[in-house]
């Protein structure tokens, strides 16, 4: 049992206001496995303002960037050191296989720390122009203040990363507020904080309830917000936002679509990682490719394929390292899961594997029996919503502009894929899709240099990339005299 009795505040271990307690339950055993402080809104508070003294009298946003990029290497060895700790702990937390948690969620956060150390080496924080009327100009990007970052469960430290990444290169002081359901990782997070030896204040973590969010939200010592989540939630903390016109990113859901050509070697690797794309960390993932869009000439073949691989991967304990398809986060979202699968069969769908329910050799934990639906069409619910588990749909199309109009009816734009033996066509297949990230015959949904996120409801900004430190700076233009 990890029983945690303090928030980190200020650089140093802090007794909350209250005594609530958040217990953290393992959704393999469904048994209690840690606990944390449920923070309050005078906790919120106390983080806030020593970010906000941070940001107003400490030395981080001071620095020259070489120095912040420092410390964010520091920050991403400690990490680095306590890689199987962590992997383990996300894995008990929220099912995520052993193997994913380690790569898509540890060694992922330190490549992107150690990316944005690298950026804000080079970053241009001041550009030297000459006005219109020959005046030297100063155009600087300053930091925007002091943040807000609001984790979700799936993927708790990666997402940490993504915004402490461009916060610190920016020189912005964080208070990072983790899921209730994903608090302990954040602990080791914060051990790896001391480590690195970086100004007080600079990184503030407090876990706590949806109320106590919100109050972060709307706190006026609060510059920026950054949060990652459904668009739900995403819609309601714009509507705060733009009360007082804090600056805002928003990564929100998606249904995004893996356009598969009529062209495609159907071999091992490329279903394989067609598979994965849509069910990486159990389907939990924003950008999962869980809509594949298959020509009528090879739609028999293609299925047939998809459940033939998705079929054979071992589902079970996530600490088990064999296992590739753990249990949902929470009872609530196996419950919601499965009412996905039932509103897939009443509305015509055939589920080629699974489709039942509970995996038949399980019984316990929130798990959900892998499924690929045929016979589904793009106006179906299971193909409208994000359904956030390992599901797959599988729509038909008759050629290639009907496809591109299918992948483009959605309410979301966050990722997509296309699967060709022609990479240049697939590319000009991409183009036409409205959404913000498209692989080429890889289940990859972001480049650490590369700007993510999405199109229409999938969100606001960008993560990641140059523009990724953009986001956290606002532009500042000194004029100077002439002569």
């Amino acid at each position: 049992m990890d029983v945690r009795e303090q928030l980190f505040i200020g650089g140093e271990w802090v007794a909350p206001d209250g005594k609530g307690a958040i217990e953290v339950i393992s959704p393999h055993t469904e048994e209690t496995i840690g606990s944390v402080p449920d923070a309050s809104p005078a906790d919120m508070d106390r983080a806030v303002a020593a970010a906000r003294q941070a940001f107003d009298d400490g030395p981080w946003p001071r620095m020259m960037a070489a120095e912040r990029a420092e410390g964010i290497k520091r920050l991403s060895a400690a990490l680095q050191s306590r890689a199987a700790d962590i992997a383990d702990i996300i894995s008990s937390e929220n099912g995520s296989p052993k193997s994913w948690s380690l790569m898509g969620q540890v060694f992922s956060a330190t490549m992107v720390l150690d990316t944005y150390a690298g950026l804000a080496t080079n970053f241009q924080f001041e550009d030297h122009r000459t006005g219109a009327l020959g005046s030297p100009v100063v155009v600087r990007r300053a930091p925007v203040g002091v943040v807000a970052g609001i984790i979700p469960w799936n993927v708790p430290l990666f997402i940490m990363a993504l915004k402490l990444g461009p916060a610190m290169a920016a020189g912005c002081p964080i208070v990072l507020k983790p899921a209730p359901e994903t608090p302990l990782d954040a602990y080791l997070l914060a051990d790896a904080i001391l480590e690195a030896d970086l100004p007080p204040g600079v990184i503030n973590i407090v876990a706590a309830g949806r109320e106590t969010g919100e109050h972060l939200v709307r706190h006026p010592g609060i510059d920026k917000v950054s949060f990652t989540g459904s668009t739900a939630v995403g819609k309601h903390i714009g509507e705060i936002c733009g009360g007082s016109l804090k600056r805002l990113t928003l990564e929100l859901g998606g249904k995004s679509a893996a356009i598969v050509l009529d062209d495609v070697q159907l071999d091992d690797a490329m279903l394989g990682n067609l598979v994965t794309s849509g069910v990486m960390n159990n389907g939990q993932v924003c950008g999962a490719q869980s809509r594949i869009l298959v020509s009528k000439k090879r739609y028999d073949e293609v299925v047939d394929a998809l459940g033939s691989t998705l079929g054979a991967l071992p589902v079970g304990d996530p600490l088990d390292e064999v296992t590739q398809i753990g249990p949902l986060v929470a009872k609530r979202q196996q419950e919601r899961v499965f009412g996905f699968l039932e509103a897939g069969k009443a509305a015509g769908a055939k589920a080629v594997i699974g489709g039942n329910g509970m995996p038949a050799h399980l019984d316990k934990g929130w798990y959900v029996e892998p499924t690929v639906f045929r016979d589904v069409t793009n106006d179906m619910k299971i193909a409208r919503e994000e359904i956030f588990g390992p599901v797959l749909s599988v729509i038909p199309y008759d050629d290639e502009a009907e496809a591109i109009k299918i992948a483009n009816d959605s309410d979301y734009g966050l990722c997509g894929s296309v699967w060709t033996s022609d990479a240049e066509h697939g590319a000009a297949v991409a183009a036409q899709v409205r959404t913000g990230v498209v692989a080429i015959n890889s289940s990859m949904i972001l480049d650490f240099n590369a700007p993510f996120g999405g199109f229409k409801q999938s969100g606001i900004g960008r993560e990641l990339g140059p523009e990724g430190i953009d986001a956290y700076t606002e532009y500042q233009t000194i004029i100077l005299p002439a002569g």
